[in-house]
């Protein structure tokens, strides 16, 4: 009987003793490596291997070339060298033996490269959609000019301000094959809003949307996707529209990787807003062929923790693409906690396709947030954030992450949205309640606020008057959200008077990022580019993904090898 003695060394003196002294077979395993001799050899091109922490450290950076594996011969001590290649013999004792050899890394391979194939970018990173126009035409833009994918904040605003936006983007980026998107908001309590936004990138020819804040599908989203579909000289299904659509529960990403129900596309094709041709693809595919896995963000969030859920949702996808027997890949994306280069190398390494990031962005120079807002999110630490009561779902009790540091914003929000669950009309609140809220949070009486309401809702949706007149607590409810409404643009146009109520949607990735960028070229809010934070964030994650291969092989890199500090990209 053969028999095998695997011992886990890595004293050079013990592997000795142990050859020396065992007369039956043996391997020893060192740090992940075998000892007996491998048969190559490093030849060096021009520079010398690399042992020592601070070279090792130096040796991550460069995972733009060859990385080979290196066992010293003499002392059995892990090191690597630097491009160079490799012999089968060696006539020199000294030589360095060749453990393992790495390929060039860079950070447009770090996600599916199939997403980039299809959606015209150079690096698998997005720029997520921040509300209000916070994701700007030139945050976009500089997203695209840098081989990137930017959605523009369309949420929140007026149909006639999309139009301007993505007229812009059209006529800047079409002509020069440039990808772009725009972000499309579950409106529950908006609908004619949300379809009027949905005819307007259907007839504006716009490829890419981003849905968000969807708990189910609704008509508008589902008409956006399928608009288009047909097929190509070989048979295969052509889709015009990428939805790519932004979940952070299994129930909700279901309904994106089905094809779209029945009942809806009939609907749909009765109503003349699908050909009859349209529905009968898309009862083939998916209604979303790119879904963005969100953990814990700014606003809209469900606070998932992107190690746990993004698992869940991959194992949803591969189930259902079996069941469907789906013959294109449905792409997952990463967002919501992605600060650093360590979050970023995580979401890829759980096989994230691409990265998506928003708070980040949203403290750039290019966001939409007046400087003010930009001051304090550079100022955030861990703790700086917390849950406030949406405006779009108020009455539904939805949650956003907001930054707390600085602002009574969410405490005065919690506030309101207390009264609205506990009364039934303006009316039934105490006096002395309501005189507290007039003079503190609307610095109005109600009354007066109820006329400022109704104005707004007059040109945005008369349905909504009409409504608060059948019922009361509708009525209040526009009212209060009238407060949690401006309050975000407050921190948008830097109105100074408005500051303790600033609403700015923060995740927990912005005391990270702080973290990260001290004492860098990136610490001072004034400096902070949305492409030099992209770049810096993957070429970090490169870095990192450099190091987690080199300790698999055993190499002793010192935990600074993972630290990589930003620095001027291009």
């Amino acid at each position: 009987m053969h028999n095998e003695i695997w011992v886990a060394v890595a004293h050079p003196a013990v592997i000795k003793f142990f050859k020396k002294y065992l007369s039956f077979a043996l391997k020893v395993k060192t740090r992940g490596y075998m000892t007996e001799n491998t048969g190559n050899f490093w030849c060096p091109a021009s520079s010398t291997p690399l042992f020592y922490p601070q070279q090792l450290k130096q040796g991550v950076l460069q995972f733009r070339k060859t990385t080979h594996v290196l066992r010293d011969r003499q002392n059995g001590h892990l090191g690597i060298g630097i491009e160079g290649g490799v012999a089968t013999s060696s006539a020199s004792n000294d030589a360095f033996e060749v453990i393992a050899t790495l390929p060039p890394l860079f950070p447009e391979w770090l996600g599916d490269r199939t997403f980039s194939e299809t959606h015209g970018t150079r690096f698998p990173y997005v720029g997520g959609a921040m509300a209000n126009g916070i994701t700007t035409v030139r945050m976009v833009r500089e997203l695209a000019e840098a081989g990137m994918l930017g959605f523009f904040g369309a949420a929140g605003l007026p149909a006639h301000q999309v139009l301007a936006a993505i007229t812009e983007l059209k006529s800047t980026l079409d002509a020069r094959g440039l990808p772009w998107g725009s972000n499309l908001i579950h409106s529950p309590n908006e609908p004619i809003l949300e379809d009027a936004v949905t005819d307007l990138y259907i007839r504006e020819n716009v490829r890419r949307v981003s849905a968000s804040a969807y708990m189910q599908l609704s008509e508008s989203v589902v008409r956006y996707a399928c608009t288009g579909l047909s097929l190509d000289a070989n048979g295969a299904i052509v889709r015009e529209n990428h939805l790519f659509a932004k979940i952070s529960r299994p129930e909700t990403a279901e309904h994106f990787m089905r094809p779209a129900p029945k009942k809806i596309l009939d609907a749909l094709v009765a109503k003349g807003q699908l050909t009859q041709e349209e529905a009968n693809l898309a009862r083939q595919i998916p209604v979303s062929e790119a879904l963005t896995v969100e953990a814990d963000s700014g606003g809209h969030t469900d606070r998932q923790a992107l190690s746990a859920i993004f698992p869940t949702i991959s194992m949803l996808r591969d189930k259902i693409v079996a069941e469907y027997d789906y013959q294109r890949p449905i792409r997952l994306g990463a967002g919501g906690g992605l600060g650093s280069p360590s979050a970023i190398a995580a979401a890829f390494t759980m096989g994230a396709a691409y990265v998506l990031t928003g708070t980040v962005n949203q403290a750039c120079i290019e966001s939409g947030l007046h400087e003010s807002g930009r001051r304090s999110l550079a100022q955030a630490k861990t703790g700086d954030v917390t849950m406030t009561p949406a405006s779009d779902m108020f009455e539904i009790g939805v949650k956003l992450q907001v930054l707390k540091r600085g602002t009574m914003y969410p405490s005065r929000a919690a506030k309101l949205y207390d009264l609205y669950t506990t009364y039934k009309s303006i009316e039934e609140i105490p006096a002395d309640i309501k005189l507290n809220i007039e003079k503190s949070t609307f610095k109005a009486t109600l009354e007066e606020t109820w006329l400022e309401t109704e104005k707004f809702w007059a040109k945005r949706d008369p349905t909504q008057i009409e409504k608060a007149a059948r019922d009361s607590r509708h009525k209040m409810a526009l009212i209060f959200r009238s407060y949690l409404g401006l309050s975000s643009r407050w921190a948008i146009i830097g109105d100074k008077e408005r500051v303790l109520d600033y609403q700015i949607w923060c995740g927990p990735a912005i005391a990270a990022f702080n973290l990260w960028t001290e004492d860098t070229f990136l610490q001072n809010y004034e400096d902070r580019t949305v492409v030099q934070v992209a770049l810096n964030l993957l070429e970090g994650a490169a870095a990192i993904t450099r190091a987690y291969q080199l300790r698999t092989y055993g190499v002793p890199l010192a935990s600074t090898s993972f630290d990589f500090r930003p620095r001027l990209l291009n």
